[in-house]
């Protein structure tokens, strides 16, 4: 029997993460300074040792990884890395404010995928191509159609030019209680939204206990996580393709705003105020059944210490609905800030060549990250040990949405009227259609450029 987990425990991982930062050394564990391919890190660092380069970090479990790995990269090479942890709701300001101000902070940039056209529009960070035709800084094993197609795509790549790395990558899965959904009579996951709410919803709610819980906190949450993810798996979506319009007053995108509201029913009364903590610990601590969250957060729900349903965790792919199987795609990639000093810059590069590296993928995954490295899954033994990789890649592979959030740089603005709104249907105080047309009214100005044609229909 499992020790209950309470909310600090379950979250104790994070708040370690500024402490690992600090950096320790692993005795007896051998560093990976060897020519990889012919190509050795520690020579090529040789001009750079010595030189500090500042990188924005997350409290995730994908950064805690790297931070574990980040004392054998400053031992090989002198390059010393200064991580900065911060909440993922600042990451975005903080390095734009570095960006505007010239402050030089941040020499490798951290850039979501909703970031990545404002990033690489505005100049702020420099395509890959200058360190990778530098046949001094580039791996000749670099491999980048070794990346899964749809983060190169989706995080690194803007207008066909590739600007930065896969390195934290996700894909919305449905993580479950099997002694919960046994103990109700229920053999299997749900396969489709409408079971999840009509079967599953009525056998798994009661005693103060759900079926389902979706993260909706106003915020990115709810734009992307909760409003989002039901408009495309009920064939909406944001925009029309070809004009850029509105299209969240489609019938589709407005069947899957009422079937949010009907999925009240069998959640948490609270649940507009839960982010991805919050959802993450009601599945862990036993409260709610089903939730569809980030392949990251496995991490925390397989482990004992931040979880008391380890023995009884279930993983597949996100449910089906009548526009298909659209799990949530979020991630991030790392680049390199332009405006850094050539040596810098070098520096930079090296540690992101490095810690997205095919021959670093396993040991990436070891210590909590999920890597973008197509070759990792493929591994027999980390196969055996981690069964979130079918569905995961399952996902990438076959149902991936490079635009499930629209890559521009008026997502941040347009993210914010949906979260605002979004937030008021959810709770009941406006209409799904009165709150639709508010939103479309207020995105318009930020959409007349796409639409008129002022501005390339880039997404």
């Amino acid at each position: 029997m499992h020790t209950p987990v309470t909310r600090r425990r379950l979250l104790k991982g994070a708040a370690i993460g500024t402490a690992i930062m600090t950096g320790y050394s692993f005795p007896g564990r051998p560093t990976w300074v060897s020519a990889q391919e012919g190509f050795d890190y520690t020579k090529a660092a040789e001009p750079y040792k010595g030189i500090t380069i500042g990188a924005p970090f997350l409290d995730r479990p994908g950064y805690r990884a790297a931070a574990a790995m980040l004392p054998e990269f400053e031992e090989a090479t002198g390059i010393k890395v200064n991580v900065e942890v911060m909440p993922y709701e600042n990451s975005r300001e903080k390095q734009v404010l570095d960006f505007t101000g010239g402050t030089g902070l941040y020499d490798i940039v951290l850039v979501d995928v909703v970031w990545i056209g404002e990033f690489a529009a505005s100049g702020w960070v420099a395509p890959m191509s200058k360190f990778i035709d530098n046949a001094a800084l580039s791996d000749p094993a670099i491999n980048l159609p070794g990346f899964f197609p749809i983060l190169l795509e989706s995080f690194g790549s803007w207008d066909g030019v590739v600007y930065g790395l896969p390195f934290d990558n996700y894909s919305g899965l449905m993580y479950y209680n099997k002694k919960m959904l046994a103990d109700a009579g229920l053999e299997a996951p749900p396969a489709t939204w409408a079971d999840l709410k009509d079967v599953y919803g009525p056998a798994l709610t009661k005693n103060d206990m759900y079926a389902y819980a979706l993260q909706s906190r106003r915020g990115e949450t709810q734009s992307a996580d909760s409003f989002m993810r039901m408009v495309w798996a009920f064939g909406g979506s944001l925009l029309k393709q070809d004009t850029f319009e509105p299209n969240l007053s489609s019938p589709e995108s407005l069947a899957g705003l009422n079937f949010r509201q009907e999925l009240m029913s069998v959640m948490p009364p609270d649940i507009v105020e839960w982010d991805h903590d919050e959802t993450v610990q009601g599945l862990a601590q036993g409260r709610v059944g089903v939730i569809n969250e980030w392949s990251a957060f496995y991490a925390t729900l397989s482990n004992p210490e931040t979880s008391t349903i380890t023995d009884n965790l279930g993983i597949t792919i996100e449910p089906e609905g009548p526009g298909g199987r659209k799990p949530a795609l979020g991630g991030f990639s790392l680049a390199v800030n332009s405006a850094s000093s050539e040596e810098k810059q070098a520096a930079a590069w090296l540690f992101i060549q490095w810690v997205t590296s095919e021959a670093m993928a396993k040991r990436y995954i070891e210590e909590g990250g999920v890597s973008g490295r197509t070759a990792a899954y493929e591994d027999a033994e980390l196969q055996a040990k981690y069964p979130y990789f079918t569905p995961l890649v399952e996902s990438w592979n076959n149902y991936g949405n490079a635009v499930f959030r629209p890559r521009f740089p008026e997502w941040p603005q347009m993210s914010e009227i949906i979260a605002q709104t979004g937030s008021e249907i959810q709770l009941g105080s406006v209409s799904v259609e009165d709150g639709v047309k508010t939103i479309e009214e207020q995105l318009m100005p930020l959409l007349q450029p796409y639409i008129d044609g002022s501005k390339p229909k880039l997404q």
